[in-house]
Formats: structure tokens, sequence, C-alpha cells
């Protein structure tokens, strides 16, 4: 990286760099479609369901990973969002949830690249957290309140607690500390790069899920 690059904080980087992919996630059909009230109830809860293996595999791994000096600093429990999500399937498909639940092959791959990092490439672990938890704290704020409004669940109440984060109090001074932890990531600039590389496989694995779910509900 030149000089110019390597002065830049290392959290800018990452936002300007995954910003069209962020923008395609964000933008997608089937996004789109929920977001405007145009699919029903349990295309919501398909969601939620693919969300939960991937979260899964993202928190598995999480305790192995607490006393690495890279991807250590990052593992907060307060962002935890297995048991929420659980919860909220619970309240969306009935006690039953887990019976015949399957993953499209789309979340299998997102996953098991998740999986993946977190057994062998702590750096691009980070990645994998950033673009999940700090989408959840904040564009998935929009999605609660949609979800709320459009299929009358309570606010921040069941089916949508997956998106309430009760132990941060202040969300934007979370999001400042993280940004913190990544310009302070130890990780010299290749490293860096790669780790900025791994955050738009992410979003493109992200975005692979949601073109999954838009064509078994374009039907709908």
């Amino acid at each position: 990286m030149d000089a110019t690059v390597t002065a830049t904080p290392f959290s800018t980087l990452i936002r300007i760099a995954s910003h069209e992919q962020h923008t395609e996630a964000e933008t997608s059909t089937f996004m789109g479609d929920l977001l405007g009230g145009r699919l029903g109830v349990d295309a919501y809860a398909r969601y939620t369901e693919q969300l939960w293996y991937v979260y899964r595999a993202l928190e598995e791994g999480a305790a192995a990973l607490a006393s690495d000096p890279v991807a250590g600093p990052f593992i907060q429990p307060e962002l935890m969002r297995t048991a929420e999500l659980e919860r909220d399937l619970a309240h969306l498909r009935g006690d039953g949830w887990r019976e015949g639940l399957a993953p499209l092959p789309a979340t299998a791959a997102y996953a098991e690249r998740v999986a993946e990092c977190a057994r062998t490439w702590p750096a691009g672990y980070i990645a994998h957290h950033y673009t999940r938890y700090l989408g959840d704290l904040s564009g998935g704020q929009i999605i609660r309140d949609k979800a709320e409004k459009t299929w009358g669940f309570a606010r921040k109440g069941d089916g949508v607690r997956f998106y309430v984060f009760e132990e941060i109090p202040n969300p934007a001074a979370f999001k400042r500390g993280y940004r913190e932890l990544l310009d302070a990531v130890n990780a010299d600039d290749l490293e860096k790069r790669r780790i900025v590389d791994e955050c738009k496989r992410a979003f493109a694995l992200n975005t692979a899920v949601f073109r999954e779910l838009g064509e078994e509900f374009r039907a709908a």
C-alpha cells in the first residue's frame, strides 16, 4: 500500500472498499420485496432461518478466538445473536422449528466460509464479524422496524429479537469503539488488504443468499 492508503484509517478503507457490494446486497430484489411488504411473514421466517446458519458458524468459532491476538478484541459477548435467532424462530415456526430445516446452497457456502476463517484465518474471521454485526446495528434496525409494522410483531419483541441488542444501550458509541478496534487491528498492510478482500467476499456470499431467497419466493 502506498503512503496515502496507509494513512487512511482501516475502518474507512473497509467501508469504502465494500460500498458497492453493500449497496448490491441492500437493494436485492428479495430484500426490496420483503421490506416493501410484498412478501408474507413466511419469507421473513425463511430469511431468519438462513441467518441462523451463518451466526451459528460465527459464534461457534468465537470461543476459540477469544485469546487470539488478531481476532480476540472483536469477540464481545454482547453481540452474540444465536440465542435470539432461536427465540425468534420458535415464535415464527413453533417449538419444532429445527425439524426438516435445511440451508439454501448459498447459505451453506456462506456458513462454511465463515467456519473456515474461524478455524484457519483469524484476520479473515474479522471480515465476516464486521460485515454481520455492524450491519445488524445499522441497517438491521430498518428491517426490525419494517417487520414490526408489516407483520405486527411487538416492538423489540418475539420475532425481531435478533435485531435487539439489549446489552448495547448506545449503539452509536459501540460502533465508534468497534471502528477503533478495526483501526488498531494487529495486521500489516498486506494482511489488511486481504481482510478488505474478504469483506467483499462476505457481501458477495450474502447477496447470493438473497438471490436464492428471491428465486424461492418469486412465485409468491
